[in-house]
């Protein structure tokens, strides 16, 4: 469950005690994969909204703990106080299913097979679709000035990784990216292609579309997509 901190304060002058969650983050997809696996795991969890519009995340309180100024960043207080932080959107998930997936529900046991092709597309995400979608809604919705150039090359790589995808899901014929069960592998890639400026070509990859549809159902992806709530 999901509670909200309007601002930066003392842990005990928020009501806080320990253990617990704070995250911080913003309704883009790098914040949903971590609101995703915390509602999937049925965790409560605290949330600081960061208006990155206006730089938040640039300022040297937050910079104290997470040196490349973005979000997510994951603060973790143990039951003796002890204060683990840790940022990048992929490490937050592993950190989360390490210490709270313990029945591999998301996730697979150090060490096997599936574990292994997990990371394989945790990195794919990482390294490729998140970059290149990113960039070209950067260029094609953002950018102060048109490059028709960029916006074609960032598209056509785009639709190529979505192709990756696509041949994965007809190879491993479960549904799912690894195994048989929804894990880090698929919470990585969603929120990327159904959470952010949906694409009309997604409706040319059948067993993506299906896929995104199948994870847009679950209820606890339905609530995590809300999180942070819209400021007004």
């Amino acid at each position: 469950m999901v509670h909200y901190l309007l601002s930066e304060n003392d842990p005990k002058a928020t009501g806080l005690t320990a253990p617990y969650i704070k995250l911080y983050t913003a309704a883009t997809p790098n914040g949903f994969k971590v609101t995703i696996l915390l509602e999937l795991l049925k965790l409560d969890y605290y949330v600081r909204q960061i208006d990155i519009m206006s730089g938040e995340c640039k300022q040297d309180w937050y910079l104290k703990f997470n040196p490349n100024g973005r979000i997510p960043s994951l603060t973790y207080v143990d039951e003796k106080g002890e204060v683990t932080h840790v940022n990048e959107s992929a490490a937050i998930l592993q950190f989360l299913a390490d210490k709270f997936d313990k029945d591999y529900k998301f996730s697979f046991p150090h060490g096997s097979k599936e574990y292994y092709e997990m990371l394989e597309w945790i990195y794919f995400q990482m390294a490729g679709l998140g970059p290149m979608k990113g960039q070209y809604h950067w260029f094609k919705y953002f950018a102060p000035q048109k490059d028709d150039f960029a916006i074609e090359r960032y598209y056509k790589e785009t639709l190529r990784l979505f192709g990756v995808l696509e041949e994965r899901l007809e190879r491993n014929k479960t549904g799912y990216l690894v195994g048989n069960h929804l894990s880090l592998a698929d919470i990585v890639s969603y929120p990327w292609i159904d959470g952010f400026k949906k694409m009309p070509e997604l409706e040319n990859y059948p067993r993506l579309s299906q896929w995104v549809e199948n994870i847009r159902k679950i209820p606890e992806v339905q609530e995590a997509m809300k999180v942070p709530e819209p400021k007004h």
